[in-house]
């Protein structure tokens, strides 16, 4: 397989493969419905999802999104056959140049602690862990 990653916006086309994408990344959990994800990403003007693209499939993609004040990242991912040919990167790249050209100063994310390997990434690409606490509220009856 080709190791060239092209990177495009999301299209209605993409939903099925990116939700096997993030299905065999072990990214989906019970209290997230991909496809309401999708969605929702799409739907606004402060949020896109990219996909990235070898081989003629769908190998890795990233949402991002913005508050207004800073840039987040969610449901980076790569194939795990496609892993080790710098697509992750490049998709942290391309999501930091969304987010630039919105105007956002600062990227942010979120990693489970468990998630040692993942924490490891972000840290070759600079990222440190922050002087902060994430607190959380489920606003939705259904979650956990």
């Amino acid at each position: 397989m080709s190791d060239a990653l092209s990177i495009r916006h999301y299209e209605a086309a993409d939903r099925d493969d990116v939700v096997a994408l993030w299905t065999a990344c072990n990214l989906v959990v019970p209290w997230n419905d991909p496809v309401a994800d999708i969605a929702l990403a799409v739907s606004k003007p402060n949020a896109t999802i990219l996909i990235g693209r070898a081989a003629e499939r769908t190998v890795a993609s990233v949402m991002v999104g913005h508050d207004g004040h800073r840039g987040w990242f969610y449901y980076l991912a790569v194939d795990p056959a496609c892993r080790g040919h710098g697509h992750g990167r490049a998709m942290v790249r391309a999501a930091e140049g969304w987010l630039v050209e919105a105007g956002m100063p600062k990227a942010q994310l979120m990693v489970r602690a468990t998630n040692h390997a993942v924490v490891a990434f972000y840290e070759r690409l600079g990222y440190a862990t922050g002087p902060v606490t994430v607190m959380q509220k489920w606003l939705k009856t259904d979650s956990p």
